[in-house]
């Protein structure tokens, strides 16, 4: 499994989470709500990276490649948390606001597999 390069995102990660719940509504106004799945809560984090052109690059090339095979996922350890996750990342983008720097706008969706 491959490991996303050990280059950290700014500061200001946005952490989403969109438990994954049915809900019954009945005719009264009641509802009945319960989660489905064995993984009913997966997280979504926006990640932002200001790094060098060669920092960027590094990141880019690495999300080809998982892009290329399939949508491979590949194992990051979000900020402030204690341990990797397994992750795909389906949407990125790159800017290059000044002479050797570059910003990568990145959304990791967590993926649950064996």
């Amino acid at each position: 499994m491959p490991t996303f390069p050990s280059i950290s995102p700014t500061y200001g990660v946005r952490k989403n989470s969109k438990p994954n719940a049915r809900t019954v509504k009945f005719g009264d106004g009641y509802e009945q709500s319960i989660t489905f799945g064995l993984n009913q809560n997966p997280k979504t984090f926006a990640l932002t990276f200001e790094v060098s052109e060669t920092d960027a690059d590094t990141i880019e090339t690495f999300l080809d490649e998982r892009a290329a095979n399939n949508m491979e996922s590949f194992d990051f350890t979000p900020p402030g948390e204690s341990s990797s996750s397994k992750f795909v990342c389906e949407d990125w983008s790159k800017s290059i606001p000044y002479l050797n720097r570059a910003t990568i706008q990145a959304t990791f969706r967590q993926r649950f597999e064996p």
